[in-house]
């Protein structure tokens, strides 16, 4: 028998889905017109391919958090902001035509430390089974890409992430490339649940369109496992994305920017 919250979530991923494949479609409307007028002005537009698009996960099936505000939504009074201001600097904006060149070990234990406004969070990367993602990051982390970017999106119903890694902070930006999925038979991916702690890649719903825009599971969240799984969040981490979490999002509706300031000072990624 399907219990009233198992209803309830249904009814949210439903909603989402809908709200994804409208936003799908009036980015793909966007495309053609942009490339039209490209055409006219005789500019080549390397745009950023859309890849996450609205944001965290796009796909076929999930609690995909991207429900959006809208005036019906109700007003919110926001929690006192948990974190410092960031530090001085500016976004990156450098993109690259191709996923870089495999250079790292794949034998070796790689770690991705978050030094962000609100604490640090400190990632441990499965760089075995998901060797391109990690290679990515690593390459990224080095040209500074994630340095100054800002966590734009919370979701707090349905399924329970923020998403990070978009230099634009609209849900839109990458960084010009994508690469392909990775580890989506990941043993800790049971009955279509993403576990909390869990550090996987957003992407447009299509297969193997990742670029760096990411997710990190605060609580335990269905979604189909469409979304490489490449790193573990340690536990002073969790405690970092559970404040951020707690200070809730900005729409009232489930699904925003973060009421926290979640700003990424500086990323880097290590081998150990």
């Amino acid at each position: 028998m399907v219990t009233q919250e198992q209803r309830k979530r249904q009814l949210a991923r439903e909603k989402f889905l809908r709200q994804q494949q409208r936003r799908t479609a009036a980015r793909r409307k966007a495309r053609v017109r942009n490339s039209v007028i490209g055409s006219v002005l005789g500019v080549v537009l390397v745009g950023s391919l859309a890849l996450y698009t609205s944001g965290v996960m796009k796909d076929d099936d999930k609690a995909n958090a991207s429900a959006e505000a809208t005036p019906s939504a109700p007003a919110t009074s926001k929690a006192p902001d948990p974190c410092d201001k960031p530090a001085a600097g500016k976004v990156e904006t450098q993109t690259w035509k191709k996923e870089p060149a495999l250079s790292i070990d794949k034998s070796a234990k790689y770690t991705m430390k978050l030094a962000t406004t609100c604490g640090e969070i400190d990632i441990a990367l499965k760089t075995s089974a998901a060797p391109h993602t990690v290679n990515s990051f690593d390459f990224l982390a080095n040209k500074g890409f994630f340095d100054h970017t800002k966590c734009h999106r919370l979701t707090t119903n349905g399924i329970y992430v923020l998403q990070c890694g978009d230099p634009t902070g609209s849900g839109s930006g990458g960084p010009g490339y994508t690469i392909p999925d990775e580890n989506l038979k990941d043993k800790s991916l049971k009955s279509n649940v993403y576990p909390a702690g869990t550090v996987a890649m957003a992407n447009t719903g299509q297969a193997h369109t990742g670029g760096s825009q990411f997710f990190l599971v605060y609580q335990d969240s269905q979604l189909p496992p469409n979304y490489t799984p490449f790193g573990t969040i340690s536990e002073s981490g969790m405690k970092v994305l559970k404040k951020i979490a707690a200070a809730g999002e900005s729409t009232g509706a489930g699904d925003g920017a973060p009421n926290a300031t979640v700003v990424i000072n500086k990323a880097t990624v290590s081998k150990s």
